[in-house]
């Protein structure tokens, strides 16, 4: 593609970003960074339609043709609340150098805008595929007024990209998520007395087995099911002997097992402890590595790799991809920031990846 096209679009880019970092859009509160979305599509892609339901916003490419597969491109405007430790105010974009700084500039705001230009460019050319952008709020907490919401309004998709920071990397695999409520009972007494079950000894010997428990299916991008024990309460006063033991278990599913799945194993092997799941909806996804898009990334020297964090992809029903610039270790961390470069290499590669594909 022509260098001065590019410069424009990057230009375009870089500047709704920097709006967007100006704009507080924390999860369940990005109505007004989606009504800047919205009117930066009408000035830019005036010829498409936007849509929006609550803050999600979404619009899709010209000549929708039913008969042909759709590619859906999706990244979230959310962002969590600012950490400790900012040097610079979060809320303004502050550029040095080839570093543009600002809450939600790497994640996951970098992708928002570079899969909107990828789509702006597309969707003047004739593809084989339908092309819908959609940009996704309460994906920082997993909300069910995003994604989950979202996605009942779109028509069918054949394959889904998911902006994160992977510097331009596809994840082929990413682990789910399940949090599981544990109550172990046991017998109240007076601790003078040698009376009653200690509900903490009892629980004591099970989080350890837990801790030691390993899941025989192992995924090779992703390795083992993380079982992760993350707090503990019992006991009223200190002359009771407790009752009841409740602790929390942080679940990372592998891609080898479903959440139900693994609740069902913990159940079975581990009887004397209940086991209650707050959601079992955020499960691993996963691509095949013959898909066509993963064949072109292959093409361009993309390593694929597994991802542990997690993203609406867990949302998404369909076969589905995350890539996107960045790095995630500089999200959630004060002074975030993104390279000016990771755009700019970002949208052309999402071109080259998405122009002509066939699915």
């Amino acid at each position: 593609m022509n260098s001065e096209v590019i410069d424009e679009i990057l230009y375009d880019s870089t500047s709704l970003l920097k709006e967007m970092i100006s704009i507080p859009s924390h999860s369940r509160e990005e109505s007004e960074v989606a009504d800047l979305l919205v009117e930066h599509i009408k000035n830019k892609i005036g010829s498409c339609k936007v849509n929006r339901i609550g803050n999600n916003v979404w619009v899709t490419s010209k000549e929708f043709d039913t008969e042909k597969p759709t590619i859906l491109l999706n990244s979230h405007i959310d962002t969590v609340k600012p950490v400790e430790g900012w040097n610079r105010n979060p809320y303004s974009a502050q550029q040095e150098e080839d570093k543009l700084f600002g809450l939600g500039s790497n994640d996951a705001g970098a992708s928002v805008v570079a899969l909107l230009a990828a789509f702006r460019v597309l969707v003047d050319s004739k593809q084989k595929y339908n092309l819908i952008f959609a940009a996704s709020a309460e994906e920082e907490v997993s909300g069910k007024n995003g994604m989950e919401c979202l996605i009942k309004q779109l028509p069918n998709i054949s394959f889904a990209i998911v902006g994160e920071p992977t510097n331009m990397r596809p994840a082929a695999t990413e682990k789910g998520l399940m949090v599981l409520d544990c109550v172990v009972k046991g017998v109240s007494g007076h601790a003078a007395r040698n009376e009653g079950v200690n509900a903490i000894y009892k629980a004591i010997e099970i989080i350890e087995g837990i801790k030691r428990y390993k899941f025989e299916k192992v995924s090779p991008l992703l390795g083992e099911v993380k079982l992760t024990v993350t707090g503990i309460n019992a006991g009223t006063q200190h002359n009771v002997i407790p009752d009841i033991c409740a602790f929390m278990i942080d679940v990372r599913p592998n891609g080898m097992y479903s959440n139900i799945e693994i609740w069902e194993i913990l159940k079975e092997r581990f009887p004397e402890c209940e086991f209650t799941p707050r959601s079992t909806r955020l499960n691993s996804s996963s691509i095949e590595s013959n898909h066509p898009f993963m064949q072109r990334c292959n093409l361009l020297g993309l390593e694929s790799f597994g991802s542990p964090t997690l993203s609406d992809q867990a949302l998404i029903p369909y076969t589905s991809v995350k890539i996107g610039p960045g790095n995630s270790a500089r999200s959630h961390t004060a002074d975030e920031f993104i390279y000016y470069s990771e755009i700019r290499e970002a949208i052309e590669l999402y071109i080259k990846l998405l122009d002509g594909l066939q699915i």
